[in-house]
This record gives structure tokens, C-alpha cells and sequence, in this order.
């Protein structure tokens, strides 16, 4: 038997009280003559001994009842099982997984409420401790302090599911790091209530527990479920046109072992049912499912993606944005404009399209940051700061159409094209060349999809124009369209994250007749069309951070993420024309944001609307074992891993094997009982 405050056993010299007063409160008695005294001896000797039997009785309840009350304060306990035992004097840190795998349920109960229940067995344990500790994965401000049991208890029945899942790495370092705040004498323990997600859960042999302190795994039983859930969507095309006929693609996973077959997915357009596709999704695979859909009007469209999926709902909807006929921003940057003005002909007549016009001498940087396209004609020499900016908006994700003029510098294009990433430049002389027939176009590539009709189908058929070049190049990235002599007439070569269109001449009539023939113009739309950033219909609110692209940007703009009347300022900066965004997390928020639609708003102003869903990794329900448990952490000895939570014993079972047996209440039975035994032989024994 040990004791939790052996200082109380010093009580024990109480025991000196009752004896001294049994020792010192003698009688004294008198003297009296009788005449006939042998019978009142007899009688005398009688009441004596039954005197001194009652005062022994008396002084031993006495002196038992004080033993035992002082053992009582002590604490004594009978050790546990378990060597390494629970040390009641040091902090107590108590983890409850409150991530979304914890909905999903056993017996027809959740694995929150299953371990929530356990949790609060086990604080009946340490109702007597005030050093207590609850975390979660909000990681709020309230976690940091230390309360008492009931207070604990209290909180457990506000708990809700959490949208911010953290690995153990995480909780473990966040629980070491809230100790170390209070300064306790002795060891500490660590309890981890969870089901252990294998997605979530981080590299378990990574952590190495303080061996002064004490860590208790208890994992939910969880079984592996099937679950299905979308996993991204995507557009066929970098733009969407409104009255036309539009595809998105869903990607749809399956965490289960057995096939998901026929499942019905939904779409929903600003809450309108658009259109339905059934898809089967294999074990532990994936599967895609295609929408064809139509929009009437402009601006962004909220989509939504949903299906029936039980037990497991919390991922059954998906949200994302489409954004409806988004302008293509070209800017054209001429020296000398060509005498068709075919650049203002092909884009100024095109809804689809914004087109602006400057001098290269009169151009604004600013201009050239906001634009998706920027068409450089006709200038001889490309100097200034617009080499620079030009340089930066191709490698920022720009797209750059270069159509040289009749004369151009051949140093000036060569230090420029250089940069971008050209090589083995040569200019030709003023004198226009003869000129070449262009080679038939290779239809197998993505860039001429759609541009020619299926009919088409001989090459020798395609009617194609001469043209004669003034620049010539080695094989820098991908020809589309050359000349029947293998000369590149036009090629496409990625910088950075944009791409450069390389003409090898001018428009001009006397180059040749492309800018009047018929492929001209599927040709500009495609070039216009790739330059678009392919639009990100949702965003995960573990990326960090997100990528906007804005306009009108100004140094000291600040922008807000809104949703109903949740209103957040995330940390953000701007490079270029893009901004990005830094989600907050839960313990930045006091509690995580939910999934769905946030306007971006700049001066009580929205700019855009985007969608943002929570990681799917929380979707994948594989969970690790007990057993693989104690195999990640083996070697630690003072890592103990429970079999099951589910069983209603889990509180006693836990305190016999780390906490020992509790005895005070029994010596202070003892000491009540003796009491009552004094009282009773001090009326009866007369």
C-alpha cells in the first residue's frame, strides 16, 4: 500500500491525545468504613473490572478511529499493474479529435460521443484534481488554462465537430507546449482520445514522447467505411461562353473496399438543379463523371456538387465557382501598325474579347500587368522599360504575341527573345525574301482542335497562303505553324508560368498573305483563347496560400473574405496581378470557417466570388489499429496503447492498471463506524 500525501500520516501522533486523557483522568476516590465490609468488596471488585474493560473498549475505538482518519487524508492506494503509473501530482493533458472522420459512427453512435463519454469516465477519476488540461483540434484560447474536473465536464458538452484536422505532431507539440506554462512538480500525463485517420493523422514514428512524462493512446474501434467523395472539378476549356453547350468533369473517389455502383451525382447552378450523371467508382480508386451544361448570363455562377452517401454526409456536397464569359484582356503595343489594322479587326469585333491600343512611346506598365494578352506589332527596336515588363508579365502566366516590324534591331530582339527563352535569332535584310507556301498545320495538336472541319481530312485539300519571313530562329519550343522549306513561320515557347508567340514576319502585304487568308483568325482566337488562365472553380482551405488574379490593384488595397456575416481580413500580398491569400486557420478564428461560397470584397466592394471545401484527406476513412499503434510506437516505454473505448468499464479498467486502487474512502468508513462504536459503549456499557 502506498500513499498520494504521506505528510498527513504525522496525524498519527494525535493518537497520544486520547491516551494521555485515559492515563490522567483517574478518580480519587474516598475512604468509608462499614461494619460489615465483605460483601461491599465483593461487589466492589465486580464494578471495577467492567469499568476498566469499558475504558479500554473506549480507548481503542478511540485510538483507531484517529489511525484511521489520518490514513484516510494520506490517500493510500494499492499500486497499479502498470509500472509506470499515473503521477497525480503532475499536469494532466487531455486530446479529443473532434475532425469530421469523428461523425462517422458505431453501434449507431458517433465516435465524438463514444469518446466524449469515455472522456468524461476518465475525468471522474481526477474529480479530486485541478490541473487538468482539454485540447481539441480548435486550438482556442480556452485550451490554455488549467481547471477541475467539473469545469471540464461543462465544456465537453459544447464540443462540435471541427473543419481544421491536425496531425499528432501538432497536438503533441501544442499539449508539451501548454504545460510548460504552469509549473508543476512531478511527471505529467498525455491522453489522446481518436480514431486514429491514417490521411490526417502525420507521421506517428516521428514523435518521441519525454520519457518524464507519460502518453496514453486511446483509439475509437474504428472500422474502415465506404465513402465516396468529389475530389476536384475541372472545365474542358479555359472559358466558359454563355447559350453554348459547356462540360465539366468531376472527379469522384472511393476510400471503401467495395465498389461504389451507380452513384447519382447532382448539379446545382445557383441553386437550380442543371443536370445529373451517374458514375461507379471502384475500391480505393477513382472515377470521372461529365456534366454538359448551358449558361445564360454573365458573371460567376455558384455550382454545387451532391449525392446521398450514408452513414458518412459530411462530405456530401462540393462547392464551386464558374465565372460566365469573362472578358479575354488583349492589349496591343504597335510601332507601326500594319495597313489592314488586322489585330483591331480580329479582337475589336468579338464580345469575348476587350482589346486596347498604345504606342509602344506611350504604353502603361500598368496596362500590361492587368491584360492576358498582349499583342507587340511592328516595333523595330524593343527598348526601355519594356523588355523588363514584358519579361515579367510572360513569366508571371502572360501570354505574348511578337509580329517583328519590316526593320528590326537585330541586338535589340536578340537580348529581348534571349530572356525569354530563344535561341540562334537571325534578322534578314530589308529586302523581303521570296515567298513560301505554308506547310499544312499538324491537326493532332491541341492548338488546332476545333479549328478545322471533320470533313477535312486530306491535307492537300487545305487552300494555305505564302509568306516570307525577316526572323529566323533555332528549334525553340513548339512549331505550329512553317513554311513547306521547314522554315518556323510561328512557334510557341514557354517562359516562366506564360508563353511567347513568335511570328517570323510582319502582316504586311509584301510578307505575304496570312494576315487575309482564312486561318488567321482561328489562329489570333486561339492564341487569345490559351492566354486566359484556366479559371479555378474551388480552392482547399489547406492551400496556402490561395491565387487570385484581380485588376486594378493599388499598393495599400485591402480586401476581405465574406460570407453571410462572417466577415475575415486574411493575410495577404500582391505580386503583379496576383493576389494571395492566406486562409485562416482555427485557432486564428476562435472557430474554422465552413464550406462554401466567400465573396472577395475591396472597399465594401465584390470583386469576385470563389468557393472554398474542406480537405479530402478527411474523407479517406482508413484508421491505424491498436496493434499498428504499439508497433509505430515501440520501444517507448512510457507509451501505453488501449484495445477499445467502446467497452462502458474503460474508466475502471484504466485506473487499475495506471492509477492503482483507491483505500481512503474505506479507512474513513472505518473511522465513522468506530466513532459510533465509542458512542454506543459509552451509553450502553453502564
Amino acid at each position: 500500500m502506498s500513499f498520494l500525501f504521506p505528510s498527513f500520516l504525522w496525524g498519527l501522533l494525535a493518537v497520544s491525545v486520547p491516551i494521555a486523557i485515559h492515563i490522567f483522568n483517574f478518580r480519587r476516590t474516598k475512604r468509608v468504613f462499614f461494619t460489615n465490609v465483605a460483601f461491599l468488596k465483593a461487589v466492589d471488585t465486580k464494578t471495577r473490572s467492567v469499568r476498566q474493560i469499558k475504558h479500554w473498549l473506549v480507548l481503542a475505538t478511540r485510538i483507531l478511529a484517529i489511525i484511521c482518519l489520518a490514513i484516510a487524508f494520506a490517500q493510500p492506494f494499492l499500486p497499479a499493474k502498470n509500472n509506470l503509473s499515473v503521477n497525480r501530482q503532475g499536469i494532466t493533458s487531455l486530446y479529443l479529435d473532434n475532425s469530421f472522420s469523428m461523425e462517422s459512427e458505431l453501434n449507431n453512435k458517433r465516435y465524438l460521443d463514444i469518446a466524449t463519454q469515455r472522456l468524461s469516465d476518465l475525468l471522474g477519476i481526477f474529480k479530486n484534481s485541478a490541473s487538468l488540461q482539454l485540447v481539441t483540434n480548435d486550438f482556442s484560447a480556452q485550451e490554455q488554462g488549467l481547471y477541475p474536473a467539473e469545469k471540464l465536464r461543462d465544456r465537453l458538452t459544447t464540443i462540435n465537430l471541427s473543419n481544421t484536422p491536425r496531425t499528432f505532431e501538432q497536438i503533441y507539440l501544442r499539449q508539451q507546449n501548454l504545460i510548460s506554462r504552469h509549473q508543476q512538480q512531478g511527471s505529467n500525463q498525455l491522453f489522446w482520445f481518436s480514431d486514429f485517420q491514417k490521411s490526417t493523422a502525420g507521421d506517428l514514428s516521428k514523435i518521441k514522447a519525454d520519457t518524464t512524462n507519460q502518453l496514453f493512446l486511446v483509439p475509437v474501434q474504428a472500422a474502415a467505411e465506404k465513402n465516396i467523395f468529389v475530389d476536384s472539378t475541372w472545365l474542358n476549356t479555359p472559358f466558359i461562353r454563355e447559350l453554348q453547350n459547356n462540360i465539366l468533369f468531376v472527379k469522384v473517389s472511393n476510400s471503401g473496399t467495395e465498389e461504389a455502383k451507380n452513384v447519382v451525382l447532382k448539379l446545382s447552378l445557383d441553386n437550380t438543379q442543371a443536370s445529373t450523371a451517374s458514375v461507379s467508382v471502384p475500391a480505393n480508386g477513382s472515377a470521372t463523371a461529365k456534366f454538359n451544361f448551358n449558361l445564360k448570363g454573365k458573371g460567376y455562377k455558384k455550382g454545387q456538387i451532391t449525392f446521398d452517401d450514408f452513414p458518412v454526409t459530411f462530405d456530401n456536397d462540393y462547392f464551386f465557382v464558374l465565372n460566365s464569359s469573362p472578358l479575354i484582356r488583349v492589349l496591343h503595343i504597335y510601332g507601326q501598325k500594319s495597313a489592314g489594322n488586322y489585330i483591331e479587326n480580329v479582337y475589336d469585333n468579338d464580345s469575348l474579347f476587350t482589346l486596347q491600343s498604345y504606342s509602344a512611346q506611350n504604353v502603361d506598365p500598368g496596362l500590361i500587368k492587368n491584360a492576358d494578352l498582349v499583342v507587340l506589332e511592328g516595333v523595330n527596336q524593343v527598348s526601355g522599360t519594356l523588355p523588363q515588363e514584358l519579361q515579367d508579365f510572360v513569366r508571371k502566366g502572360g501570354s505574348l504575341a511578337l509580329l517583328p516590324s519590316a526593320n528590326p534591331q537585330a541586338e535589340s530582339y536578340g537580348g529581348f527573345l534571349a530572356n525569354l527563352g530563344v535561341r540562334g535569332l537571325n534578322v534578314a535584310g530589308n529586302a523581303a525574301p521570296n515567298p513560301v507556301d505554308l506547310a499544312a498545320p499538324d491537326r493532332n495538336n491541341p492548338f488546332f482542335s476545333d479549328v478545322f472541319e471533320e470533313s477535312v481530312r486530306q491535307e492537300m485539300n487545305l487552300n494555305l497562303p505564302t509568306a516570307s519571313t525577316v526572323l529566323s530562329w533555332s528549334s525553340s519550343g513548339q512549331p505550329l505553324l512553317s513554311l513547306r522549306n521547314g522554315q518556323v513561320y510561328l512557334s510557341q515557347i514557354s517562359a516562366g508560368l506564360g508563353k511567347l508567340y513568335l511570328f517570323a514576319a510582319p502582316l504586311n502585304p509584301e510578307y505575304g498573305k496570312v494576315a487575309q487568308h482564312a486561318i488567321f483568325v482561328p489562329v489570333m482566337y486561339k492564341i487569345a483563347a490559351a492566354s486566359v488562365r484556366a479559371q479555378r472553380t474551388s480552392f482547399k482551405f489547406d492551400e496556402d496560400p490561395i491565387s487570385l488574379s484581380v485588376t486594378g490593384t493599388e499598393a495599400n488595397s485591402i480586401y476581405k473574405l465574406r460570407r453571410n456575416k462572417t466577415e475575415v481580413i486574411p493575410v495577404q500580398r500582391l505580386a503583379g496581378n496576383q493576389l494571395l491569400l492566406g486562409i485562416p486557420q482555427g485557432d486564428q478564428l476562435g472557430e474554422g470557417l465552413a464550406a462554401g461560397y466567400y465573396e472577395l470584397v475591396k472597399n465594401d466592394k465584390t470583386e469576385q466570388i470563389i468557393a472554398l471545401n474542406h480537405n479530402s484527406a478527411e474523407s479517406k476513412l482508413q484508421f491505424y489499429s491498436p496493434t499498428e499503434l504499439r508497433t509505430l510506437f515501440a520501444g517507448q516505454k512510457n507509451v501505453q496503447v488501449f484495445d477499445r473505448i467502446d467497452d462502458d468499464a474503460f474508466a475502471t479498467a484504466f485506473q487499475q492498471q495506471n492509477m492503482g486502487t483507491y483505500l481512503w474512502k474505506y479507512f474513513l468508513y472505518a473511522a465513522l463506524f468506530l466513532l459510533l462504536l465509542e458512542i454506543a459503549l459509552i451509553r450502553l456499557m453502564k
